[in-house]
């Protein structure tokens, strides 16, 4: 009988060294700026009770959660019935999670009596959806959190827009931060007299950048919006120009639907305190935002890359009472979500990664035999005690194959120690990238180094 080939499951990776030591460096950046504004983190378990997850992110989500199989001789006794759901809780009340939103306010909830509000957190883990593998979708990835719950404040909105702006600064990615709030699509879906539609309307509106307005407005037609609905949409999907002249449009279109006019009315503030401070990144306002999942219901974000052709790298935004399925209500919350592996993607495709980011060491001292190598250990001591990541070679041989070795692993210099060197107290530090060799003493080896 053959050994089967190893594999790993459509949509999850592998990561190598190389790798991992680059996405640390986007997950350092992220946990950097989270900090910096004073979130904590926090980590919840891979998987929820299945109650816990569904119906909280529409029927799409539902179909994409990945449920787990109860154990044991849990269909004994079942009653057949079509209720997926109900069908679901039968044999399995476990799944992973989806996204860490839900798993937050689940455990807000929960510790409700230890937390002082408002009550900032920021979670990196990773979540899990069934959906169908593809460039830049996976069924496991990583999502970077930050959320502040307890609040109403319109501030933090600002302050999340700013983290988003200087994350992917730090990061070297060109990005455009687009902005809508629900209310307005609210007051959209009343406006066309179908206000009781709201989620079809903006799960397929969310759509519009994949599909393209005619499948979007095909899909509508599909669900039961009605043609003259539809027609009344269509314009204000394409409305155009400064963030004030298109509130200025919805004012007008939306006079009389008051949820849509308090939607405009946290738009506009949110734009003229972004006035009062800079970001390096353009951000817009976009009334086709829509953000599929049903929790939000003010302010939604979404990033999309300039220079790469690839989904939202990042998105969130506020929801007033997701705390209220599981028995606190009142309490509204906002965040975001940086898509970890599709950032990856990105500066991988822009090689934006720094060069000494993928380095495991500053430095690799050469092995030129068991002496030699004896009176290394003391000088890789001294240079860890100094802060410097040095590896002594382990194997004594050719030194060909000891360069060979360091420039795989991008380390940039390597100290070479024979003989001589020992009875002179002298280093030879070889530069890899240009061959460059310079002597040094001990200490003035560790001060190079850490200039370097």
């Amino acid at each position: 009988m053959a050994i089967p080939k190893p594999s790993i499951p459509k949509g999850t990776r592998d990561f190598s060294p190389v790798e991992m030591v680059r996405r640390n460096y986007i997950f350092d950046t992220i946990k950097t700026a989270f900090s910096k504004y004073g979130y904590l983190p926090l980590e919840t378990p891979a998987m929820e009770n299945l109650d816990t997850l569904l119906g909280k992110y529409g029927d799409e989500g539902d179909r994409l959660l990945f449920k787990i199989l109860n154990s044991g001789d849990f269909m004994k006794g079942a009653e057949p019935t079509t209720n997926t759901n109900a069908l679901s809780l039968k044999i399995c009340e476990k799944g992973l999670r989806y996204d860490l939103t839900v798993p937050f306010a689940r455990y807000v909830v929960q510790h409700q009596n230890d937390i002082i509000f408002p009550f900032k957190r920021y979670q990196i883990q990773p979540v899990w959806r069934a959906d169908r593998p593809q460039k830049g979708r996976y069924r496991e990835f990583y999502q970077c959190d930050a959320d502040v719950i307890g609040s109403n404040s319109l501030l933090n909105e600002i302050e999340l827009i700013r983290i988003m702006d200087e994350v992917f600064s730090q990061l070297g990615i060109r990005i455009t931060i687009k902005i809508n709030n629900r209310k307005i699509l609210a007051g959209i879906s009343e406006y066309i007299g179908e206000a009781g539609r709201i989620t079809d309307i903006t799960v397929a509106i969310d759509k519009l950048d994949k599909m393209g307005e005619e499948k979007v407005f095909t899909e509508l037609r599909e669900k039961g919006i009605p043609m003259e609905a539809i027609s009344k949409i269509k314009p204000l999907l394409k409305i155009s120009g400064k963030a004030e002249e298109q509130f200025e449009v919805l004012t007008k279109t939306l006079a009389g639907i008051s949820t849509g006019l308090r939607g405009v009315e946290e738009m506009h503030k949110i734009f003229s305190g972004l006035k009062n401070i800079s970001t390096l990144n353009p951000v817009e306002f976009d009334v086709s935002l829509a953000r599929g999942l049903n929790y939000y219901t003010g302010a939604i974000f979404e990033v999309k890359a300039t220079d790469v052709e690839i989904g939202s790298i990042c998105g969130g935004g506020r929801y007033d009472n997701l705390t209220g399925i599981f028995g606190l209500p009142g309490i509204s919350g906002v965040g975001i979500s940086f898509g970890a592996d599709r950032i990856y993607d990105v500066m991988n495709q822009l090689k934006l990664f720094p060069a000494d980011v993928s380095a495991a060491s500053q430095v690799m001292i050469a092995n030129f035999g068991e002496k030699e190598a004896l009176f290394c250990l003391s000088l890789q001591a001294k240079l860890l005690e100094a802060g410097i990541r040095a590896e002594l070679y382990p194997d004594t041989v050719k030194l060909g194959k000891q360069i060979g070795y360091a420039v795989s692993r991008n380390i940039p210099f390597i100290a070479l120690i024979g003989e001589n060197e020992i009875k002179e107290e002298k280093i030879t530090l070889k530069r890899l990238s240009d061959g460059n060799q310079q002597s040094f003493a001990r200490q003035d080896l560790i001060e190079y180094l850490k200039n370097q």
